[in-house]
């Protein structure tokens, strides 16, 4: 591994965004999701399921404090545990006991890690006070020796770390580490990473290779690499070690989670294959460097396969770094969706088997495509590839932008490519798929994930090595970079996701500044403009430009973005003879809304010349794209019958109306569809 090539995430505060499209976003999760996403986890939103979050902990608190003030160890409560279907409707009616999903701390560490990414684009004084009195409240509830997990806390220690394959516990201080670095890198402000440091450091005593140690490992992902980053924060090796350890220690034989004892395994037992393997769900199931099929639930997947990136660069262990290469094509090659989604089956949230990529009974968990984003980058900084910035570009503006409304007040869990409404009501199968967002949800992953994300997109946008920027995404900002000592500013300015028109401005005047530009595979053709004088070199995917640079030199770039078809692997079973529309880096689908009903019936004309037109969803502008095709007559169905002597169908002419992917379910319930048939 050659780590000359390695490059890194810019500084939180060293990236200013100006863009019209991402700064909107932006400005959207600040104004409305964080906001909103507070008074869900204090239980003020009306009609939405109970978090139950911020009490959990304020009860954890108040049990610190008065075992305080007496002076002696409380008498551990009764092991209870209160899922929300029998939670009371009346706030006043809760005992002093846990309430909600065993991982529920975590809501809260996603949200402050939003809150930290905004704080950098737009100071708030008074967001910042409310965050800093939620942080004095969780620390409130650490224990003595740095435990800080709710459901334990309130339920009884005696239980910490007795079920590591269910309980989250890892999970939870995963969240929180990150939501802790965030912080303390937007605010410098080092409370919660103090607390942060102190729950690892009590893992870090608990769990290890040497004599003693517990040797298990999370069976929910994301410690691995919150340990890299709490690491690359504080420079202590420790935290580096116990992510390697989790990591090589997974899969390994024994199975520990076969040691842990859980009484409920009898009724719900492992399945088990011929040759022994189980703990697929878990990944869990070979050694990581053994494995290299995506399976089991998918977020879980992408958490460590991004651990396992962080884990290949930093110490330059080619085996492990083999392994993600693996494992990303098999999940970009066989198991993804053409919006970025991933985990085809509502079963485990699961990846299923090579090219099985259902539509209309697709999970596609937001916190999936977010999760594949973060593999995305860490694969970029071990090699600058545009095949992994492609990935997560799709990924970006069309599976997780789906995940929340236009307006930013209601989220989706699953993101189907295929809906009729009709059927998500009455198929058992499809229950899992909703025509319309959600206001909230019991397991409140997904919303506080996408807020954090798309608050700090520039981190994803921008990588940088010692002497280059690489730029995965083009999005108007202005950046600050040092390369030997000496200052460099970019200025982007960006026409994108609608328009191609790229514009940058470069102020490195005596600088050895190195621009790495990628080249989208979705652009055929990609006119430059300011190159004189210049060395360029396209390499991976990306376009290498170094110059002496002066204080007015500008590089303009047009990525021709013309409507066109995608089609879908013959073994993708479910898309044969259907195509999908996309322009640039947005996939577009058919609403009932705009082309009636039975979407079925419709057929694209691929030897049409389709018509790009301007127009709004719900008040918001996006480019449209009207391609001419046919509707199938239903002549036979109006007769009643319900077979026929088969003959070739009759079509009308028609126009068909396609939006964005990320737009649909914005006006009303409806039917929606991605792919098309096309002849």
């Amino acid at each position: 591994m050659d780590s000359a090539r390695f490059n890194r995430e810019l500084p939180l505060r060293s990236v200013r965004v100006t863009d019209a499209f991402w700064k909107g976003e932006m400005e959207l999760v600040r104004t409305e999701v964080i906001p909103y996403q507070w008074k869900a986890l204090n239980d003020r939103v009306e009609g939405a399921a109970p978090s139950y979050c911020m009490r959990n902990f304020k009860i954890a608190g108040k049990m610190n404090r008065e075992k305080r003030e007496k002076g002696e160890a409380y008498e551990e409560p009764q092991y209870t545990f209160r899922g929300f279907e029998a939670t009371p409707e009346d706030p006043e009616h809760l005992k002093d006991e846990f309430y909600g999903f065993v991982f529920q701390d975590s809501d809260f560490s996603k949200w402050i890690e939003a809150v930290a990414y905004s704080l950098t684009q737009h100071p708030d004084p008074e967001l910042e006070r409310v965050a800093d009195e939620a942080i004095e409240l969780v620390c409130a509830a650490q224990q003595e020796d740095g435990y800080l997990d709710t459901y334990y806390i309130i339920n009884g220690r005696d239980k910490t770390f007795s079920n590591l394959r269910d309980h989250h516990e890892l999970y939870c201080f995963g969240h929180l580490t990150e939501g802790a670095v965030a912080y303390y890198q937007a605010t410098g402000k080092d409370r919660l990473l103090h607390a942060a440091c102190r729950f690892a450091d009590y893992i870090a005593d608990y769990f290890g290779p040497e004599e003693g140690k517990c040797k298990g490992y999370p069976g929910h992902e994301i410690a691995e690499m919150a340990l890299v980053r709490l690491y690359e924060a504080t420079g202590k090796e420790r935290y580096l070690n116990l992510s390697r350890f989790f990591v090589d220690q997974r899969g390994t034989r024994p199975y520990y989670f076969d040691t842990e004892r859980h009484e409920y395994d009898r009724e719900r037992p492992q399945r088990q294959q011929k040759d022994g393997l189980r703990y697929e769900y878990n990944q869990a199931h070979l050694p990581v460097r053994e494995q290299d099929e995506a399976v089991g639930h998918a977020v879980r997947a992408v958490y460590l396969y991004s651990g396992m990136a962080d884990l290949a660069r930093l110490t330059q262990d080619d085996s492990l770094y083999a392994a993600c290469e693996k494992l990303w094509n098999s999940i970009v090659n066989e198991k993804m969706y053409v919006t970025g989604g991933i985990g085809a089956t509502h079963l485990g949230e699961a990846f299923s088997y090579p090219y099985d990529l259902p539509n209309d009974t697709a999970y596609a968990e937001t916190c999936a495509s977010i999760g594949l984003i973060f593999f995305a980058r860490r694969m970029l900084e071990i090699h600058p590839d545009a095949r992994y910035a492609n990935v997560m570009e799709r990924a970006f503006y069309n599976c997780v932008l789906a995940g929340m409304a236009l307006d930013g007040k209601s989220f989706f869990y699953v993101n189907p490519l295929e809906v009729v409404p009709e059927a998500c009501r009455k198929d058992e199968r499809k229950a899992h798929v909703k025509a319309v967002r959600q206001k909230w949800f019991g397991c409140a992953c997904c919303p506080p994930n996408l807020a954090r994300l798309v608050s700090s997109v520039s981190s994803y946008a921008y990588t940088e090595s010692e002497d280059t920027l690489f730029v995965h995404l083009y999005m108007g900002s202005e950046i600050a970079k040092l390369v030997n000592g000496k200052r460099a500013e970019i200025s982007i300015t960006s026409a994108f996701p609608w328009d191609g028109a790229v514009t940058i401005r470069v102020r490195a005047k005596g600088s050895a500044l190195r621009l790495a530009l990628r080249m989208p595979d979705w652009c055929e053709d990609c006119q430059t403009e300011g190159l004189e004088g210049a060395q360029a070199e396209e390499k991976d995917g990306y376009l290498y430009i170094q110059k002496e640079w002066t204080d007015e030199d500008t590089l303009q770039m047009f990525f021709q973005m013309q409507p066109r078809l995608i089609g879908a692997n013959a073994k993708v079973r479910e898309d044969v003879g259907k195509a999908a529309v996309v322009r640039g880096p947005i996939v577009y689908c058919l609403e009932e809304r705009d082309n009636g009903a039975d979407l079925h019936l419709a057929t694209l004309d691929v030897e049409a010349e389709p018509k790009l037109a301007d127009g709004e969803i719900c008040g918001v502008p996006a480019k449209l794209i009207i391609w001419p095709g046919f509707r199938k007559s239903k002549t036979e169905e109006e007769n009643g019958a319900l077979y026929h002597t088969w003959h070739r169908a009759k079509k009308e002419r028609v126009e068909l109306k396609f939006i964005p992917y990320y737009m649909w379910a914005n006006r009303g319930e409806n039917e929606m569809q991605v792919w098309t048939n096309a002849e």
